[in-house]
């Protein structure tokens, strides 16, 4: 080759572009990242059909009502109007509901929750809809609400099924037994909103055969399909559910108390129905994380090693059970942490009230127990003079241990070397006490605190969450891999909620087959069902369903070749889009074995089954375990009672590394909601009425608020029984930053901070 023709060679060489990284363990973007930042990514609240009309829903003002009449006859004379629906318009008469189905889709005769659903009208205009919604004639015999769960036992039913959804007796161990120290503590937690970024929203179109499609941001629509049809009284075949953009979830996405009715709207008017919830209507209508009160007493010996944990946990359900009785099971099941307890006696009940609706959010039932039991663990280091990290040291749990609920913990549970992780880790430097340096004061940039009323302190947080479903739940997924003209597309009803799912997809399929260009089919209930997008269920079941499928067309790739060479399709590996033997007698590519072929297989993923807790609390009811320590290091101003978090420090533990950039955003992005929890997330009512439903009385974190988040350790040891060996990794930040927050605001206070979110009166230190 000619000097000239190598340096034109080595040039196109230097201009070619750089392969993208495709594959498991790299940091492959999100097919969407493009679309969503250019504001052309489809949300449901973009969407639009001929001839839409625009829905609006009559919701209750009281907490607790008896409905002595509903008059619609004003409404349905406005001009524009085309329909108006009530429950006398609800075919099915079943009631719905993401847990247990105990709620209507329109109050009929009682009134339970502020908010609650009693009519839908279906316009021309949006205005019109809202105009006659407010037309609609409701006449109350106004009841006393029951808004306190201690109340809730002694109170007459709210409900025909009762006020007490769920009671969980656990015993484990001695009752007699007891410690030489012993320290008690009650605590409250605050209810907070999931806060959707996004409009809650939704498009209903009429199908020619009597059915109705429904266009929503569902996170689970099979179960949503299933519950539309029996309200309309038809069959699940004859109600699609199209899954629109998701514009992020930390909890069940839609409320389904607008759902239903815009398909009945639809259903009823022949046309197509469009409804976009205000914020107010959200805060109002869809689930909340439970607000909880909890009763603690520890019991350790001499040098601080746990003898008994005895506890009450009561959990606020709101109006309905929802999943009440999920988030109860895991609150009483993790109710010591992830520490070594030979006996231990919780007594777990949920109840409803009229208070607005709890249900799942990210961590429900296991981040209300952390918080607790660590004040818990902060209280007995202070009594025996023991470093509240070393107290915590000598009593951590590893695998082979033993829940409270008598299971074994069979996964990786590295949960010392979490801790000895953050507690090495360098702490950052004091700030300056200079003019220039007031940005670092609590309460930011113009803030009223003086330099010297500032404290610091260092807490620290020891979380652990369940993956997946429990106490019996059938976790399958089933997907679908087809590969045509050197192109492979997953189906799988997995719906992308932020967790990453469809990036994961088409790293597996890469990753198995060594096709770069992977498409993920968009959601609908044509196909068959994955699931709940929670508890990292879509990374481990629905990534299992994908992988064991791109598998066996990997076989059907193979076998012509391995049958041509006498060998085995094991003696055949795929890397960087070839094929090479074992023995190097074969190499070709991914495209040429290909040759216009089209190959494809569906396959199912289901872990292993698990068992309900029996009537005293024990049964292997976990299919896995994710554990997570978090070192607080914030500043207080002990006269204001502000409180600046400077930093949290994280160890986690995550089976395997499927991709860095993703799986940091997820852990950083739980961190700041544990942080938001911590501190100004709480939903407030008075007497059942939710006040200041917007996002200005209810405070979410934002970027300012959001501390240094240091990801010190990463710890990758496989759980076998997981596919790729991955766990769950955003709701444990979540369960656990809330609680060292608080532990470092007591180093730095010396009260007790029994309350979340902290309140600025609890950071108060008065002069002696």
């Amino acid at each position: 080759m000619s000097n000239e023709a190598a340096t034109a060679t080595t040039a196109a060489a230097a201009a070619a572009p750089e392969p993208l990284p495709h594959g498991l363990g790299v940091s492959l973007p999100s097919a969407d990242a493009r679309a969503k930042t250019e504001g052309t990514f489809p949300y449901a609240a973009d969407l639009w059909a001929e001839g839409l009309l625009w829905a609006a829903v009559l919701r209750s003002p009281h907490p607790h009502a008896r409905i002595l009449s509903i008059d619609t006859t004003h409404a349905r004379e406005m001009p524009g109007v085309r329909a108006v629906v009530t429950h006398e318009d609800v075919p099915g008469q079943v009631p719905h509901g993401r847990g247990t189905a105990d709620r209507p889709v329109f109050a009929s005769e009682v009134v339970r929750h502020h908010g609650e659903p009693l009519a839908a009208v279906a316009a021309d205009h949006p205005d019109t809809a809202r105009m006659a919604a407010a037309a609609v004639i409701v006449e109350y015999e106004v009841l006393d609400p029951v808004t306190d769960p201690e109340q809730a036992f002694e109170a007459e039913p709210l409900h025909p099924d009762g006020n007490l959804i769920r009671h969980i007796p656990l015993r484990h161990g001695d009752p007699d037994a007891a410690g030489e120290v012993v320290v008690e503590g009650l605590y409250r937690i605050g209810r907070q909103d999931p806060a959707p970024i996004g409009a809650e929203a939704g498009l209903a179109v009429p199908r020619p055969d009597g059915g109705v499609e429904l266009y929503v941001a569902s996170t689970d629509p099979h179960a949503d399909r299933d519950s539309a049809a029996a309200c309309y009284g038809l069959e699940p075949d004859r109600v699609k559910v199209v899954v629109t953009g998701v514009p992020g979830a930390t909890a069940d996405r839609e409320d389904q108390g607008f759902q239903i009715p815009l398909g009945l709207l639809a259903l009823k008017t022949g046309c197509p129905v469009k409804l976009t919830a205000t914020r107010e209507e959200s805060f109002l209508g869809h689930v909340h994380r439970h607000p909880t009160l909890l009763r603690y007493r520890h019991h350790a010996d001499a040098d601080g090693r746990l003898v008994k944990v005895e506890a009450q946990i009561l959990l606020d359900a709101g109006a309905y059970a929802d999943t009440s009785a999920e988030a109860l099971a895991a609150a009483v099941s993790f109710a010591c942490g992830p520490y070594v307890v030979p006996h231990a006696f919780i007594e777990g009940w949920a109840v409803r009230t009229n208070n607005p609706p709890s249900g799942h959010v990210r961590g429900e039932g296991a981040m209300q127990v952390c918080a607790a039991y660590e004040a818990q663990m902060d209280k007995l280091a202070k009594k025996l003079g023991i470093d509240p990290a070393e107290l915590r040291m000598r009593n951590v749990m590893a695998t082979g241990d033993v829940l409270p609920t008598g299971q074994t913990v069979t996964c990786p549970a590295p949960v010392a070397e979490l801790l000895q992780a953050v507690r090495d880790f360098p702490l950052p430097a004091l700030p300056k006490d200079t003019p220039e340096e007031e940005w670092l004061l609590p309460g930011g940039p113009e803030g009223a605190g003086e330099p010297g009323a500032v404290r610091r302190g260092v807490g620290y947080g020891l979380g652990m969450v369940h993956m997946l479903g429990a106490e019996g739940a059938d976790e399958v997924s089933t997907a679908t891999v087809k590969v045509h003209d050197g192109v492979a597309t997953v189906l799988c009803a997995a719906v992308e909620t932020g967790q990453g799912f469809t990036t994961l997809a088409r790293q597996i399929v890469q990753e198995t087959l060594g096709i770069d260009e992977v498409h993920v089919a968009p959601v609908d209930t044509d196909q068959p069902p994955a699931g709940a997008g929670c508890r990292g269920r879509h990374t481990w079941v629905s990534g299992g369903a994908v992988e064991r499928a791109a598998k066996m067309v990997r076989t059907q790739l193979l076998q012509p070749l391995a049958h041509k060479f006498g060998m085995s399709t094991e003696l055949l590996q795929i890397t960087d889009g070839k094929i090479t033997s074992y023995d190097g007698v074969l190499s070709t590519t991914v495209t040429e074995a290909l040759d216009g072929k089209e190959l494809w297989a569906t396959a199912q993923c289901r872990p292993h089954p698990t068992e309900p807790l029996d009537a005293v609390g024990q049964g292997d009811a976990f299919v896995g375990l994710a554990f997570c320590a978090i070192r607080a290091v914030v500043d207080v101003d002990i006269e204001l009672g502000s409180v600046r978090v400077v930093e949290l420090a994280l160890a986690q533990d995550v089976g395997r590394v499927l991709n860095p950039a993703q799986l940091a955003a997820r852990i950083e992005a739980g961190v700041t909601q544990g942080v938001g929890i911590a501190l100004t997330e709480n939903l407030r009512t008075a007497r059942g009425l939710v006040r200041h439903p917007d996002l200005t009385g209810y405070a979410l974190p934002t970027s300012l608020d959001a501390p240094d988040i240091r990801i010190v350790k990463l710890v990758e040891e496989r759980d076998v029984v997981a596919p790729f060996g991955a766990k769950a990794a955003s709701a444990v930040p979540v369960v656990t930053s809330p609680a060292a927050v608080a532990a470092a605001v007591r180093a730095a206070t010396g009260r007790p901070v029994n309350r979340l979110p902290i309140r600025p009166q609890a950071a108060v230190v008065t002069a002696p």
